[in-house]
Formats: structure tokens, sequence, C-alpha cells
């Protein structure tokens, strides 16, 4: 998977889980007001039980936060992306 697909898949978090309008990839998530510190700690959950991603606190730096690309980053480097359950699978019947 590619940094922007991945970086998509996290953008759907913000509408789909966090109730959120989705910003620009690039925007500044916390200068724009779009996170505050609330929907920080919330973010840092739904990334852990969609990706698995374990944030240490020496990973609690707001640079690997501030962006969806950033945090495409910090996802891919910590991740093996697994798919995305946003949506349950539909069953055959």
């Amino acid at each position: 998977m590619t940094r922007d697909g991945l970086a998509e898949r996290i953008a759907m978090i913000f509408p789909h889980l966090l109730h959120i309008d989705p910003p620009a990839i690039d925007t500044d998530l916390f200068d724009s007001g779009v996170l505050d510190s609330l929907g920080f700690v919330e973010l840092l959950l739904r990334l852990e039980q969609e990706f698995g991603v374990s944030v240490a606190l020496e990973d609690l730096e707001l640079d690997n936060f501030r962006t969806i690309g950033r945090i495409a980053e910090f996802v891919e480097a910590r991740t093996d992306l697994r798919p995305l359950r946003l949506v349950q699978p539909a069953t055959g019947r």
C-alpha cells in the first residue's frame, strides 16, 4: 500500500469515527483547530484500534501527528497495515 493510500484510510477516521470533517492531507490539525487535546487522545485510540499501532510515551511528539501525512508516516513505520475495520463485512446469506 502506498503512503497516499494509507493517508486516505487515516482521513476516513475523521468523519466516520471522530465525527470531524476530514481535513486536507497537509492541514496542520492543531494550528487549524481540527484537533484539541481530547480529539488527539481519541485519534490515538482509533489509530490503535484500526491499525494496531501502539503509541509509546516517547512517540508523543506533536510533529508525528501534526498532519494526516505525518500520521501516515508514523503508522507506516509501526504497523503491518491490516485492513481497516470501519465497515463490517457483509454476510453471505
